[in-house]
């Protein structure tokens, strides 16, 4: 960095020699001086380099002795006239040529103003005057070194090679420059020789570096700020996406990449970034227009100097300018001459604080004709203003100034002051150097202050007693903290046409950096947008992702350019602009929109829907039917055709199949504990309890017949107490089954999140599949014994043969629960229970109706055929 510092410096210097007639052998001197010298000794060699440096003066545009010289360094004018060297003769100064700048007459007058204001006072500096030496730099970088090596140098003509220089005139401080590419290259001369410049214009961040500018201070705020003002006022308003350009300079470059930071971190996306200077070709001048034509972004940033913006807006205005809403900075945003720009009228900023100075009008007003022919400045001032001359030789298109020009009259910058904001700069900065001054060279006591004016002030004194001035001036703070800035505080102003169509600058707001995070930037009135609108204009690359929605990036684009993809199945987000969904817990499904997460319908078998209802009817009909049955039995139990098929078992199968009917309404209902393990559990009891009755019937059956054949005593070996046995064996055979399994692991309700990922069925879990399947197969493994032997009693020669009817129904239930078993495993749901209520009461159904639905045809219809004659008789 410091050998960087030197080259600078180095360059400077060339440039001063060069231009105004130096030694280059004493800039030999002064580089080696440099090469061998420490930070500490800067300071030893400065009378020195001050004496080497002379050559032929600048002259000031103001001037006035003291007892102690301000500096101050403004561009009057906004270009350079430089000679051409020939070698022939001796080199010329750079002269300042151009339109004159109104508004930096005011500027530089308000040093004036300020200074004999402190002169006249009795309490800040009494007894000491103040002088100042008021330079014009022209906007140039060139003419600012020059102006630092004048000041530095004093006014003397002579060339000293002692250390002894002449002292008249030399500055201890000085206010400037407007522009931060000048007042860099002043504060790298000023350095060296301790000597504090304070900026009243000069914004760029760069300038709080205190390794590289050590004696720099300045009343405005730094671009830090501003670039971040910008980027909260941006982001309030809800802009991602937008377009910046910026001045091609230091005040532009760094100023540009703060906001850019800033912005980063507020999410806000540019399209494009375009760089210029108002003395670039016009043909880079259209480049950054038509970019600002292209973009889709409604909304620019421009982060430039008032001169180059004027450039930039003149260039847009040659075709229909595009519908832009602009955002300044404060280097352009309340320049009055750039409010003629129709276009613009909305446009948004950050401004200096408003202020008001005491006097300062009618001072600005005070000219007398004598004290502008003095000043050149004032000269071309009163001539451009009134377009007319005050020389004798009246340039022929100018008319001759007669006295008649009244200054109170005119409309310009220089007299306006309605809106003072970067002049209250220049005066605070006056009157810190003032307090530096006073504090070091004034001694307070109770009653009187007494002010040394013949003191030795070193620069270096008062740039460290600018570090400690505290003070109130016209009730506003000045201060600088640990980098030489001043405390942060902007107004935010909109560029509101009137009804007469006049654009004016209202304040709508202010960015506040001392306030607490997050409550710096306030907007307490109505704006106007562009093309006069009302309404916030929209400046986004994508529409914001609704709740239900997420962000896909676009390949290639910024993170504000992007898609809105529906969240996934069972995944919501109830934000806007959310990069990701989010699943529902376990019980819990997105509603439509996929913005909510709701509690899954919980389903099972209800009464209150048609198909539980239908079973449930179905299933009492059956256990009345079972019921109607053993009525009508035990009502013709003496008849032949009961008595014939063993009465006993008879009624114990209608009781059985009166509780297979009941059983199926224990699958019906929300599931508990105790149902789940009833159902179960009843079910195989009661169809074990069925078919041991059917099996006890057949083998009756097959007992009968064979006890009819000679010498055969079957039925002493299944008389009625056998058929008790029998079917009471079987029957615990399955309680036995079922109760291993029910203390094993048995049944038990459940929620089943799996089927059906949008609901919850409430079911009972088997516990164990083993014990399940171990029932049913028990079930089965009776019904295939009983369809055996009712196949082979089936042709017994019988009128009526009941072994025929139990074929029937054995096949009709071996049907049904082979049918069960694929259905029951892949029905989903409670479809799986209804599978099996529907195999319950089809079994059940079939075995009522093909057993007993013939016998009481007959008992009840055909009674004829109810006689042991008929049932005798041998087909």
């Amino acid at each position: 960095m410091e050998v960087g510092l030197r080259l600078a410096v180095s360059v400077f210097e060339l440039i001063t020699v060069v231009v105004l007639g130096g030694s280059l052998n004493g800039l030999k001197e002064r580089n080696q001086l440099i090469d061998n010298q420490t930070a500490a000794g800067f300071s030893a060699e400065a009378s020195l380099v001050k004496c080497t440096l002379h050559g032929t003066p600048r002259q000031p545009a103001f001037s006035k002795d003291g007892d102690f010289v301000i500096g101050g360094a403004f561009f009057l004018h906004l270009q350079m006239h430089t000679a051409i060297n020939n070698y022939t003769t001796k080199t010329k100064l750079p002269r300042c040529k151009g339109s004159f700048s109104a508004r930096a007459l005011r500027f530089s007058r308000t040093m004036i103003f300020a200074i004999e204001e402190i002169n006249n006072s009795t309490k800040l500096l009494p007894g000491v005057r103040l002088g100042y030496q008021i330079f014009d730099t022209c906007a140039s970088v060139l003419v600012a070194t020059q102006v630092a090596s004048q000041l530095l140098n004093g006014q003397d003509t002579v060339f000293y090679e002692e250390n002894n220089c002449s002292k008249s005139g030399k500055v201890i401080a000085a206010v400037g420059d407007s522009g931060s590419t000048p007042s860099i290259s002043i504060s790298r001369i000023f350095r060296s020789f301790d000597v504090p410049l304070v900026s009243y214009f000069a914004t760029c961040a760069c300038l709080s570096d205190k390794k590289q500018f050590p004696t720099f201070f300045r009343t405005i705020p730094s671009d830090h700020y501003q670039a971040d003002a910008l980027a909260k006022l941006v982001k309030h308003f809800g802009w991602t996406w937008i377009g910046a350009v910026h001045s091609d300079s230091d005040y532009g470059n760094n100023g540009i990449a703060s906001f850019l930071d800033s912005a980063l971190r507020e999410g806000i996306c540019v399209e494009y970034i375009e760089s210029f200077y108002r003395t670039d070709s016009r043909n880079k001048i259209r480049t950054v227009a038509d970019a600002i034509r292209r973009s889709t972004a409604i909304v620019v940033v421009a982060f430039t100097a008032e001169g180059d913006m004027r450039v930039l807006l003149e260039e847009l205005n040659q075709q229909p300018p595009p519908p832009r809403q602009w955002i300044g900075s404060e280097g352009w945003i309340t320049d009055p001459h750039l409010m003629s720009f129709s276009f613009c009228a909305g446009a948004i900023g950050v401004a200096i604080q408003q202020a008001v100075i005491p006097g300062l009008k009618n001072f600005l007003l005070d000219l007398s004709p004598s004290e502008v022919a003095a000043s050149s400045v004032l000269t071309e001032f009163w001539e451009d203003a009134f377009n007319c001359s005050l020389k004798n030789t009246a340039d022929l298109n100018n008319r001759e100034c007669d006295g008649t020009e009244d200054i109170k009259a005119l409309k310009s910058l220089y007299t306006e002051t309605s809106q003072l904001r970067v002049t209250n700069m220049v005066y605070k900065a006056v009157y810190a150097i003032a307090h530096a001054i006073h504090n070091a060279v004034c001694q307070e006591t109770n009653t009187t202050t007494k002010c040394d004016k013949h003191m030795h002030l070193e620069p270096k004194q008062v740039s460290i007693k600018l570090k400690k001035v505290n003070f109130y001036q016209n009730g506003y703070h000045v201060s600088f903290d640990a980098n030489g800035d001043s405390v942060a505080f902007y107004e935010l102003v909109n560029w509101q046409q009137s009804d007469n169509g006049v654009t004016e600058l209202v304040t709508v707001g202010y960015y506040d950096a001392s306030l607490p995070k997050g409550q710096e930037f306030r907007v307490n009135r109505n704006l106007t947008w562009m093309a006069g609108g009302k309404q916030v204009p929209a400046s986004v690359c994508s529409e914001s992702c609704s709740p239900g929605t997420r962000k896909v990036l676009q390949k290639g684009k910024p993170i504000c350019c992007y898609d809105c993809i529906p969240c996934p199945e069972g995944e919501i987000t109830n934000i806007t602009d959310s990069l990701d969904c989010f699943p529902c817990p376990r019980e819990f499904w997105p509603n439509a929109a996929n913005n909510a997460c709701f509690p899954k319908p919980v389903e099972f078998l209800s009464y209150e829907e048609i198909l539980p209802t239908t079973l449930a009817a179905f299933s009492v009909s059956g256990a009345c039917l079972a019921i109607i049955t053993a009525v009508v039995f035990f009502h013709h139990r003496t008849t032949p055709i009961v008595r014939a098929n063993n009465s006993e078992l008879s009624f114990l199968l209608l009781f059985s199949l009166t509780l297979c009917f009941l059983c199926s309404l224990t699958f019906i209902g929300a599931p508990s504990e105790w149902s789940c393990m009833l159902r179960h559990t009843a079910f195989g009891t009661t169809f074990v309890l069925c078919i041991s009755c059917i099996l006890g019937k057949t083998i009756v059956v097959l007992m009968a017949f064979k006890a009819t054949l000679p010498d055969s005593n079957a039925m002493k070996w299944f008389g009625p107490k056998q058929q008790r046995m029998t079917v009471v064996s079987f029957t615990f055979i399955q309680v036995i089954i079922c109760t291993v399994w029910l203390v094993m692991s048995p049944p038990f309700p459940m929620k089943n999140l799996t089927t059906y990922k949008d609901k919850i069925i409430l079911e009972c879990a088997l516990g164990s599949a083993v014990g399940f399947w171990a029932v049913l197969g028990y079930i089965g493994l009776l019904a295939v014994f009983c369809f055996v032997l009712a196949v082979l009693a089936r042709k017994l020669p019988d009128n009526f043969n009941e072994a025929k009817m139990i074929t029937f129904s054995m096949l009709i239930f071996c049907a049904v629960w082979i049918t069960f078993i694929p259905a029951y495993i892949s029905s989903p749901g409670k479809f799986t229970v209804a599978v099996e209520i529907f195999a319950i009461l089809a079994s059940s159904f079939g075995l009522i109706l093909c057993i007993f639905a013939p016998k009481c045809f007959i008992i009840l219809f055909q009674p004829e055929k109810n006689t042991k004659k008929y049932l005798m008789n041998k087909n």
